[in-house]
C-alpha cells in the first residue's frame, strides 16, 4: 500500500511540473518570437558595415510589435575567440517581436520592404534564425 501511495503522489508531482510548464510556454504564436539575421556582405570593410548598420536602423527599427531590436558587427576581438564561434558574417541583427503576428506584420511591412530592396545588392549571404521564446523566471541582463 506504501508502494502504491509513493508512486500516486510521484505521478502527481510530476503532472504538476508538466502543467507548470505548459502554463509557461503558452500558445507557440502567442510567445515571443526572436528573429536573427546575420548578414555577409559582398564588402567587408568596415566603411560597407557601418553603412548597412545606418540602414538596418533607418528601416528596421521601432517597428510595432518589435520589444528589442540590436545591430551590429562580428566581435573580431582575441578576447572573443572561441573554437565554436561563427566567423562567416559581417553584420547581425536581432529582433524580438511580442509574438508570431507581429513579426509576419513586420516582414511585410513597407520599411522592411524597402530595406530589403535598398541592400540586397550588398548581401553576399543572409542566414536568418527565428526561434520562439519561453519566458524565464530567472530572468537576466
Amino acid at each position: 500500500m506504501k508502494y502504491a501511495l509513493m508512486i500516486l503522489a510521484l505521478f502527481a508531482l510530476a503532472g504538476m511540473f508538466a502543467l507548470d510548464a505548459a502554463a509557461r510556454m503558452g500558445s507557440r504564436a502567442d510567445r515571443p518570437l526572436a528573429h536573427m539575421v546575420f548578414f555577409n556582405l559582398k564588402d567587408h570593410s568596415k566603411e560597407s558595415r557601418e553603412r548597412f548598420i545606418a540602414s538596418c536602423e533607418k528601416y528596421l527599427a521601432n517597428h510595432e510589435g518589435a520589444v528589442y531590436f540590436s545591430v551590429g558587427t562580428i566581435a573580431e576581438d582575441e578576447d572573443v575567440q572561441e573554437p565554436v564561434s561563427v566567423k562567416d558574417f559581417d553584420v547581425a541583427l536581432h529582433v524580438v517581436f511580442e509574438n508570431k503576428a507581429a513579426k509576419a506584420r513586420y516582414l511585410k511591412s513597407e520599411r522592411h520592404l524597402k530595406f530589403v530592396d535598398e541592400n540586397r545588392a550588398w548581401f553576399a549571404g543572409v542566414r536568418v534564425f527565428d526561434s520562439f521564446l519561453v519566458p524565464s523566471e530567472k530572468g537576466g541582463k
